[in-house]
């Protein structure tokens, strides 16, 4: 068994799917199996990527929470209008 990275050539999708022995895998949006094998990166974990993806994750946090308070805050005031 193997874990690979695919690109769907009929709509476009990438993912990842186990394979065993001589299985075909087949995209999970429109079930094509005409695929694509993506090159697999392989992963690295050290202190430095671990703070890396911490900093990159609260970012992307921080910028939905400012995107809720604003939806909030305008939902809040359309409401009142």
């Amino acid at each position: 068994m193997a874990l690979y990275d695919f690109k769907c050539l009929d709509c476009g999708e990438s993912f990842e799917a186990l394979v065993r022995n001589s299985n075909s895998p087949v995209c999970p949006g429109c079930q094509s199996q005409n695929l694509e094998q993506l090159i697999s990166m392989f992963a690295v974990s050290s202190e430095t990527t671990r703070q890396s993806n911490l900093k990159v994750a609260r970012k992307q946090n921080a910028k939905g929470q400012r995107d809720k308070a604003i939806a909030d805050h305008e939902e809040l005031h359309h409401h009142h209008d």
